[in-house]
């Protein structure tokens, strides 16, 4: 499994405490006022709002919540927000993309910064690591709507790239322009998705042993927990006893 699919394991397996799910909360209603107000509030006329909406209903964000991040985009919030990717490097030299969306880029250029070098990595220039991955659309259903034949079948006719079927479940890969169109196709063969999103997928991997994980965690957690930070993207692998031990 790649290292993207393990890391969301790890999350899973973590389990939210209160305080970070209304964090997710809010990146994720951040998501959605901007998206509105960078096109239509309608979802079904915005495809980007319609992928921001349907993320934040398989986090389990409830309707009241996403209606009003729609609202506010029809009151002018959100009008300020910028939408920037850093890239650098953690620990053993793991390649890290950090998508952030601020209203103030030299505050989160600074804390991001700042907390590369607090957990043993380093802020890179724009380009430095962007080129060891790939702007993918990802698609994830769960194990029970069918076995990797089934779902492979369902996926091609869709216009999918790719599919990565495990005993967890199934990533189904599009191009990133794809996405809105594919994830469509798909929900009327399977149903609704687990996790429908626009991601960055690793082309080259680093492993990583026990203590290059548990390093890598804290800054990953530590970027997460910055506010303006979105998401945070790493390529690294590790074997599944390493995995096993977190």
């Amino acid at each position: 499994m790649a290292g993207h699919s393990k890391w969301a394991n790890i999350q899973h397996r973590k389990g939210r405490q209160d305080a970070a799910r209304s964090k997710l909360f809010s990146k994720l209603s951040k998501e959605i006022t901007v998206a509105a107000k960078m096109g239509d509030p309608d979802p079904e006329k915005n495809p980007r709002l319609r992928l921001a909406v349907k993320e934040a209903k398989s986090n389990s964000v409830p309707k009241d919540v996403i209606e009003r991040a729609i609202k506010k985009s029809a009151a002018g919030d959100g009008d300020d927000y910028e939408e920037i990717r850093y890239e650098g490097y953690g620990p053993n030299g793991v390649a890290i993309i950090v998508e952030a969306m601020t209203d103030n880029r030299n505050r989160t250029a600074s804390n991001v910064r700042s907390t590369f070098s607090k957990n043993g990595g380093n802020l890179g220039e724009t380009g430095s690591v962007g080129f060891m991955f790939e702007r993918k659309g990802e698609i994830t259903y769960g194990a029970d709507v069918g076995d990797a034949d089934t779902v492979m079948m369902a996926a091609i006719e869709a216009g999918a790239e790719d599919v990565e079927s495990s005993d967890d479940g199934h990533v189904i890969w599009c191009q990133d322009t794809d996405l809105s169109d594919v994830a469509n196709a798909l929900e009327q063969e399977l149903g609704e998705s687990q996790s429908t999103k626009l991601v960055w997928k690793p082309t080259t991997t680093t492993e990583l042993d026990l203590d290059g994980m548990r390093g890598l965690m804290k800054l990953i957690d530590a970027l997460e927990d910055d506010d303006d930070v979105q998401r945070v993207t790493s390529n690294f692998e590790a074997s599944d006893d390493v995995m096993d031990q977190l």
